[in-house]
């Protein structure tokens, strides 16, 4: 074990924002496909914002902007704390 992180073997577990990002669109990616859309993370910006791009049946659905904010928002933000936004390209 060592003094920086009790056992990894001298790597560091923390996970880096985007890692914690993909690991949250990943959980919502099977409700989307399951309505034949997708999900895609485009990047993360300085300030905590998301880019992500909407595929398949979700690009283009009138239902879009209520899918993002009330849905991939609002999980993001609570899986992934430091998400101050979350922006469709």
């Amino acid at each position: 074990m060592c003094e920086q992180c009790g056992g990894c073997g001298g790597e560091s577990t923390e996970k880096t924002f985007e890692e914690k990002v993909k690991e949250a669109i990943e959980s919502v990616r099977p409700a989307l496909q399951g309505h034949g859309g997708d999900i895609e993370l485009v990047g993360t910006e300085k300030g905590n914002t998301v880019k992500v791009r909407l595929q398949g049946a979700c690009h283009g659905c009138p239902g879009a902007q209520m899918t993002m904010r009330m849905g991939i928002e609002r999980i993001l933000k609570e899986k992934v704390p430091e998400v101050q936004k979350v922006v469709a390209v």
